[in-house]
């Protein structure tokens, strides 16, 4: 990732390589099948060799893996399958010692349904975590709009203790958290710290730009045949994103020194996404945007992407 030197204010990750590791895959250190932070560990001499500058991971979290670990169920624990927190520090450890800069996969959107503030929340509306996730009333018997997840099919789920559906942009296992809610975010920020703390360099923000949803939760554009409206013109770079990656800047990101941010915002353009990057410590360093990837879709349009 190569910054613009005329920037008037500099920092160290504009001249740096970003190296992205699937942990599943990437070294298995037990013979287990799974690739773990040991099997990373090791293979870190053989990366410094290439040049890289900052690991970014995946999800390392515990998590029922309904979509690969991005979606969690303790933001504070290690995937056991990866090792636990002594192998993670040790390998931050090793990180730094190295050289180089451990960047973390931070996934706020959603929780998995799992997390222990969904399974309060699903409870009651009376709870202290009943406001956490996006809950709305039926209407008329069905779906309060006509939503579609990302991963197909409704974009709600129904819950009979509580008598109503919840939100979910992805899979049925990931409740979108509702970020209207300022202790939602002081959650967020909270196990932000956690990590920074512990010593971290930075975070790739995974669907970032879809934390600020409007208000009335309108339809969504529906094309002729579709079962489904499609949400992401509604939800992309919401009303309200700007004010809450401001705050999050001045609650988190502002009190660690040089931390590397991307966001990663599907439905952005070039053009919106200056209105959230910058280099004077106010919102995000930098985004991952999608554009290129459409630029050759599938030539049979009833298969779409997949």
């Amino acid at each position: 990732l190569k910054g613009d030197r005329t920037m008037t204010a500099t920092h160290s990750f504009q001249d740096e390589v970003v190296y992205q590791i699937y942990p599943r895959s990437f070294q298995d250190s037990n013979n287990d099948g799974i690739g773990d932070l040991k099997g990373i560990q090791q293979r870190l001499p053989y990366l410094k060799k290439l040049g890289v500058d900052v690991l970014w991971l995946n999800p390392i979290y515990r998590s029922p893996d309904k979509d690969n670990g991005y979606d969690i169920s303790d933001y504070e624990a290690i995937q056991p399958a990866y090792g636990d927190m002594t192998d993670f520090e040790a390998l931050l450890n090793a990180v730094h010692d190295n050289g180089m800069k451990l960047l973390m996969d931070l996934v706020v959107n959603h929780t998995s349904d799992q997390h222990r503030w969904f399974q309060e929340s699903k409870k009651s509306k009376d709870n202290a975590f009943a406001d956490y996730y996006i809950w709305r009333d039926p209407v008329d018997g069905h779906e309060p709009n006509n939503w579609g997840s990302y991963f197909s099919g409704s974009a709600w789920t129904y819950v009979p203790a509580r008598g109503q559906y919840y939100l979910h942009l992805f899979a049925p296992g990931q409740p979108d958290l509702n970020w209207e809610n300022p202790e939602v975010r002081q959650s967020v920020y909270s196990l932000m710290k956690f990590w920074l703390d512990k010593g971290v360099n930075g975070f790739r923000m995974d669907v970032i730009n879809l934390i600020s949803k409007p208000a009335d939760l309108p339809d969504a554009p529906q094309a002729a045949g579709a079962e489904y409206g499609n949400v992401e013109s509604l939800v992309a770079d919401g009303p309200k994103l700007n004010a809450y990656l401001q705050e999050m800047n001045r609650e988190v990101l502002s009190r660690y020194t040089d931390i590397l941010t991307v966001g990663e915002m599907p439905g952005s353009t070039p053009e919106d996404a200056t209105h959230y990057t910058n280099l004077d410590g106010s919102e995000l360093n930098m985004v991952f945007q999608f554009q290129h990837v459409n630029l050759s879709p599938n030539p049979d349009a009833r298969l779409g992407k997949w």
